[in-house]
């Protein structure tokens, strides 16, 4: 059952439903509104907030958040901001989408300084495109303040690059369920020898992943990291390969996001040694 959205607006108001609504669109018709902020909050860990983004909170009347922001990150905003906490969770417990679009109209419209804080970058798989819709429906500007993704930060933390030359020439950033549930993706592309991904949101379907790109010709032992947590002060690191990947995501409690096609870079030294030495 999805929260109930808390207005910034005091109870005496609400009571008048008739009032509140000709207040809304005396706000609506100034030219002064501010303009929402949607902000990226990295994905846990403060100091990899952008200085513009911890300018937007310091500035805020109303910040409102995700689940997957980090403590550390919401103990920075300063105590007079009215935090309203929003968050989402795949296969469980959410704020239904269309209340975030409504409470970020009706704040904005009431004139509060509104930044919308997201995990990690506002643009990367985070209902974006829904909420600026929402807010261009009403005639409300916005601003956007990218935040460090979650993938660059867990492939850091195993010391890897994303990108290699002579190893792989492109990227994926990719998602492991969608609205309609398990997310399908170019399978055959992914399973390449060489290729490397950050799967988002992939812990629940794992199993589903590793059958899609074992049926596409991937290799059981192409290895496979899951970071829990990145950045936070509760990280772990599971690294296994592709044939093992359901039992790692069994060993998250914590939100995680899987890099296919790397290992952990002391473990990779390791084994070079360990294969240099047997030649």
């Amino acid at each position: 059952m999805g929260k109930s959205p808390i207005l910034l607006l005091p109870r005496k108001r609400l009571r008048n439903k008739a009032k509140t609504e000709a207040m809304f669109q005396a706000s609506a018709d100034k030219q002064d509104l501010p303009p929402v902020i949607f902000a990226g909050a990295g994905p846990g860990a403060a100091d990899h907030l952008t200085l513009g983004v911890l300018r937007a909170l310091e500035g805020a009347d109303v910040v409102i958040h995700d689940r997957l922001v980090g403590d550390e990150v919401l103990d920075l905003i300063p105590d007079h901001v009215r935090l309203i906490d929003v968050g989402k969770e795949g296969f469980g417990p959410s704020t239904a989408q269309s209340d975030i679009n409504r409470l970020l109209v009706e704040t904005a419209l009431s004139g509060a300084r509104v930044v919308r804080l997201k995990g990690g970058d506002p643009g990367i798989f985070a209902r974006l495109d829904e909420e600026v819709a929402a807010l261009e429906a009403r005639g409300l500007s916005f601003r956007i303040l990218p935040g460090l993704s979650t993938a660059p930060v867990a492939a850091a933390a195993i010391g890897q690059a994303l990108t290699k030359r002579g190893r792989n020439a492109s990227l994926r950033i990719v998602t492991g369920h969608d609205m309609a549930g398990f997310a399908e993706q170019d399978w055959r592309g992914l399973a390449r020898p060489g290729e490397v991904a950050g799967i988002y949101m992939g812990k629940k379907s794992a199993r589903f992943i590793q059958g899609r790109l074992l049926m596409h010709g991937a290799r059981p032992e192409t290895p496979v990291t899951l970071v829990e947590n990145a950045s936070r002060p509760d990280q772990r690191i599971h690294a296994g390969t592709l044939a093992t990947l359901p039992a790692l995501a069994l060993c998250c409690n914590g939100p995680a996001v899987i890099l296919f096609g790397l290992a952990p870079r002391a473990a990779v030294i390791a084994l070079t040694s360990h294969e240099e030495a047997r030649a």
